[in-house]
């Protein structure tokens, strides 16, 4: 007997919410970064940005199709 896999999709409204999370966290570790001189860690908080706007806009078409 094999079992069905259950696939967990978000709904738009959580992407957008994460996605905004994301991009405060990478905000802040961006400033972080600056402020002690840290080029990593500034980059880390440039790439979460980048990966909470992508996020948001997954919600955004999410929600224009009623997902």
């Amino acid at each position: 007997m094999q079992k069905e896999q259950s696939v967990d999709v978000k709904s738009g409204t959580q992407d957008k919410i994460e996605g905004t999370a994301k991009i405060l966290a990478g905000k802040i570790k961006e400033e972080a970064g600056k402020a002690v001189g840290n080029p990593r860690l500034e980059a880390q908080g440039d790439c979460d940005q980048v990966e909470g706007n992508a996020q948001k806009k997954v919600g955004e078409i999410k929600k224009v199709f009623g997902k």
